[in-house]
């Protein structure tokens, strides 16, 4: 019912910054709840930054204060601001679609993040 389609990943010294981008096919587009995750090799996917049923906005402790999520509903499109980068940030990123009727959630195919010197 909705494709996502993920990008603005790629390698970043440590302190600098990226912005994620995820488009969305399906609209109307506040019909879903939409976050980022993340996952690093040899580790379990874990909630980044999402939007609340209400609209209010979730952050992981780890990023709070670094990273800011945002959405364009005019373009169907998610945003995940992320500065001050650090090692640990590194991950693929994953954007998630949950359907504010219910039913399964869909999910990108995710975008790789490197943060080295």
């Amino acid at each position: 019912q909705v494709q996502l389609v993920e990008s603005g990943g790629g390698l970043v010294q440590p302190g600098g910054s990226l912005r994620l981008s995820c488009a969305a096919s399906r609209t109307p587009f506040n019909s879903y709840v939409m976050g980022w995750y993340r996952q690093a090799p040899g580790k379990q996917r874990e909630l980044v930054a999402g939007f609340t049923t209400y609209g209010s906005t979730n952050y992981a402790g780890s990023v709070k204060g670094r990273f800011t999520i945002s959405r364009d509903n005019a373009n169907n499109t998610v945003y995940l601001q992320m500065n001050s980068l650090k090692p640990e940030d590194t991950a693929m990123y994953y954007c998630r679609a949950h359907p504010r009727w219910g039913g399964n959630d869909y999910w990108g195919q995710g975008t790789q993040v490197t943060v080295s010197s």
